[in-house]
């Protein structure tokens, strides 16, 4: 890793490096899900190989048996007896070309579902990948998603997964038939008779044909294909996009199950698809063939009349078609290896990702909690050796109101976001009701706290699904119940849906006071014994701020709640105001108590006088 990739990922691991196998060892594990499908696809091409081999010999018989000297086996003329009673020159020229249009039925049958297979097989293997991404992203704490962009991610997710598919192809499947295709197959090489060229392009017409038929269907599947892809990429984002939210609501394995359901879909429209380009790429085959079989069949009925040389020239040409193909194909895969495994190795980085908020070994469930936080001497830095917070010592009492203030950058927000441990501290420790919440089920703690943030995420979703987010499996009562306290009921119900009205991306129809209304009922559904309210009031006008928060001192009650606030009428109320400055807890006190003081919040508040907003 260079010294810039090193300052970027900070405490993330290595990129995989090329010579390190080790870490692929865990991708194995998609290809043997699909092994059934991989046999199939295995023994199809064994047969497609078996095909090519024995491509020639109707030729052979055309040549040797029929045009030549040499005396036809006994089997060959009891299968000639079959269809003529006599064994003619005639009979052995039509007997090749009835064979070789059956090898290439046996040919054609075989690739059409082994691209079947392949669709089945690779496009689970991709998704399976893909899914598990994914959950791993959802996962990873905030301190990486702030070193990630989200594209950087849908990259890894629509693109680098792709790479499982190309390296089993290429490491598995593809070597297996070619090196056998190419220790079958024999070459000659022979000029072309200019007759035969002429009677080759008579199959252009059909090909012409089949290409005017199906092109409207290949446009119709493939553009199915683009906007299922579109639709899971859409929800991605917008999913990543909100990873607070998704947090704190412990949504991550309904997004799991959402995006399972996705790719479920875009497997089965791409199956589609992959079906539609085999028909038509069979169907220049079919024309290919038949022109084929003409020029075996007039070609030989030629040489039976002395009109045309030896046509052991398309023998020849068939195996020389066929070896270059193989060689291409096999001398090929290393190159496209390599992409394949460049992309193995983004999508390793992150599945590997060392968990910066780890997992206790035996998680302690947690009860409903009482609410009682404590600091430990906590210290927390966004970036190693740059701190924001420094030995923090602060203890929230059950059903206690405190309110962070401080300058802008001081660590409010990074404070507050240690309790879900959205991140952890990189010394001290926090507890809950005297539980160190390192040692808690990371669902459970979450399960406590309720959190509003200044921008109330919402999911391009209905209404009532961005409420229910907080408890799955809500009724539609519980729900209406909650926007009705959080004093959203009368605009949701005005909605053209109403609560199932499809609210946009992050909620672009709705106000900024409507948006911030759906967040509270999120939070009163949820009924969480802690409550952080992350400034959720700044973004909006003061008439729209004292409405809301009115709301959000009914939420409050019988709540341990965490409050941070630009304006100083929002938390006069608090049952204890906590100055941060300097990374530390400067002062902390009641309203008045602090006002007496003549220290940081007196100044704060001074200059908030008039204008009512800290800078």
């Amino acid at each position: 890793m260079t010294p810039s990739m090193r300052r970027r990922y900070g405490r993330n691991p290595p990129v995989v490096q090329s010579g390190d196998t080790k870490q692929f060892r865990r991708l194995l594990v998609y290809p043997r899900r699909q092994c059934k499908w991989l046999a199939l696809i295995l023994g199809l091409n064994l047969i497609s190989s078996a095909a090519i081999t024995v491509q020639p010999w109707p030729l052979k018989i055309l040549v040797d048996y029929a045009l030549g000297d040499v005396q036809p086996p006994a089997s060959l003329i009891r299968l000639v007896g079959l269809l003529s009673p006599s064994v003619t020159v005639v009979t052995l020229v039509v007997v090749a070309a009835l064979a070789s249009l059956l090898i290439f039925i046996v040919s054609g049958v075989v690739s059409y579902w082994s691209a079947w297979a392949w669709a089945r097989a690779g496009q689970r293997m991709v998704f399976d990948l893909a899914t598990d991404l994914f959950g791993r992203y959802q996962r990873l704490s905030l301190s990486f998603h702030r070193r990630h962009p989200v594209g950087d991610a849908l990259d890894r997710l629509s693109g680098d997964t792709y790479a499982i598919y190309d390296a089993t192809r290429l490491l598995l499947v593809t070597p297996i038939e070619k090196v056998i295709t190419i220790a079958a197959v024999g070459l000659v090489a022979w000029n072309l008779d200019a007759r035969l060229t002429l009677l080759s392009f008579a199959a252009a017409p059909l090909m012409a044909g089949f290409a005017i038929w199906l092109g409207p269907r290949l446009r119709s599947r493939e553009r199915r294909r683009r906007e299922a892809r579109s639709r899971i990429t859409t929800f991605v984002h917008q999913t990543l996009t909100a990873i607070p939210v998704v947090q704190s609501f412990g949504a991550e394995r309904q997004n799991a199950a959402t995006y399972s359901e996705l790719a479920d879909d875009l497997v089965a429209v791409s199956q589609r698809n992959r079906l539609a380009h085999s028909l038509f790429e069979m169907s220049n085959a079919v024309a290919v063939a038949v022109g084929t079989a003409v020029i075996l069949l007039i070609g030989g009925l030629e040489v039976v009349s002395r009109s045309l040389p030896l046509g052991t020239l398309l023998v020849f040409l068939a195996y020389l078609r066929s070896l270059y193909a193989a060689l291409r194909e096999l001398f090929g895969t290393y190159g496209t290896l390599q992409s394949a495994r460049a992309g193995l190795e983004r999508v390793v980085q992150i599945l590997e990702s060392p968990a910066e908020v780890p997992l206790a070994a035996e998680p302690v469930v947690a009860d409903r909690s009482k609410g009682h936080v404590a600091f430990h001497g906590v210290s927390y830095g966004f970036e190693p050796g740059r701190l924001v917070l420094e030995d923090i010592t602060l203890e929230v009492r059950p059903g206690e109101m405190i309110a962070l203030v401080g300058k802008t950058g001081a660590g409010k927000s990074a404070l507050v976001s240690l309790i879900p441990r959205f991140d952890d501290p990189v010394s001290g420790y926090i507890t809950l009701d005297g539980i160190d919440i390192r040692r808690l089920d990371i669902e459970s703690l979450r399960s406590q706290i309720s959190v509003l943030f200044q921008e109330p995420f919402l999911l391009p979703t209905t209404v009532a699904e961005n409420i229910r987010l907080a408890r799955r499996g809500a009724s539609q009562a519980d729900v209406e119940e909650a926007a009705r306290r959080a004093g959203a009921d009368s605009f949701i119900r005005a909605l053209p849906d109403g609560y199932e009205t499809s609210i946009g991306e992050l909620g672009a129809t709705l106000s900024g006071g409507e948006k911030q209304r759906l967040a509270i009922a999120r939070a009163i559904l949820k009924d969480a014994p802690i409550l952080i309210l992350d400034e959720p009031t700044s973004a909006l006008d003061a008439e729209t701020e004292r409405s809301l928060m009115e709301d959000l001192n009914k939420l409050c009650e019988d709540r341990s709640t965490i409050l941070i606030a630009h304006r100083i009428s929002s938390i006069r109320h608090a049952d204890r105001i906590v100055v941060i400055d300097g990374c530390r807890v400067a002062e902390q006190g009641t309203h008045e108590a602090l006002i007496r003081q003549d220290g940081l919040y007196r100044k704060l508040w001074s200059i908030s006088e008039g204008v009512e907003v800290l800078t």
